[in-house]
């Protein structure tokens, strides 16, 4: 079944049709859950919410741009609904910070399950901004606008969130690039 077959029949509510969209689609968006979530359990959570969504709204979808890019969309959007639920504390860096540059050696060897485990392990606010700009392209100004922030607040946080990231990698002794040795 071709995939706008798939989107017609999804449409008619068509259990078939669903359950091979959910089957084909389910691990890239779990991983784009898994970015945006806590652990693996949250990812599960707002990756079933967001095939929830997305079954309700794929009569939306007009076939303009790529129908995984539409899903995706959907799965980031649900999982920062859920943070803006819980009320966060928005913490805010003085702006002089912003300007140190913050840099890893490039023999630095870290694969991509520990990058994710350390990206997981940052602070929510911290989790979302960094996320939204390095890994899904969000300018500070799109983030201000979804996370109900300051621009210069999601700049702070994303600084914020590179030194711990830098500092978490150098702590956790991760091997050298094993062509440089």
């Amino acid at each position: 079944m071709t995939e706008k077959e798939l989107i017609k029949q999804c449409i008619k509510n068509n259990r078939t049709a669903q359950n091979e969209l959910f089957r084909k689609y389910k691990d890239i968006l779990f991983f784009t859950s898994l970015k945006y979530c806590r652990n693996d359990a949250d990812a599960e959570d707002n990756l079933h919410d967001a095939f929830i969504t997305i079954f309700q709204k794929i009569n939306t979808f007009k076939h303009k741009g790529s129908f995984e890019g539409w899903m995706k969309g959907i799965t980031i959007y649900k999982a920062i609904d859920k943070y803006k639920a819980r009320k966060p504390v928005c913490i805010e860096i003085n702006n002089d910070i912003l300007e140190e540059t913050i840099e890893i050696e490039e023999d630095t060897f870290i694969s991509l399950d520990q990058l994710l485990k350390l990206i997981q392990e940052l602070p929510d606010q911290y989790r979302l901004v960094f996320n939204l700009y390095q890994m899904d392209g969000f300018s500070h100004k799109e983030i201000a606008t979804l996370l109900n922030i300051s621009e210069g607040t999601s700049k702070s946080n994303y600084h914020r969130a590179k030194v711990i990231l830098r500092d978490r990698i150098f702590k956790t002794n991760i091997p050298l690039n094993p062509k440089t040795n």
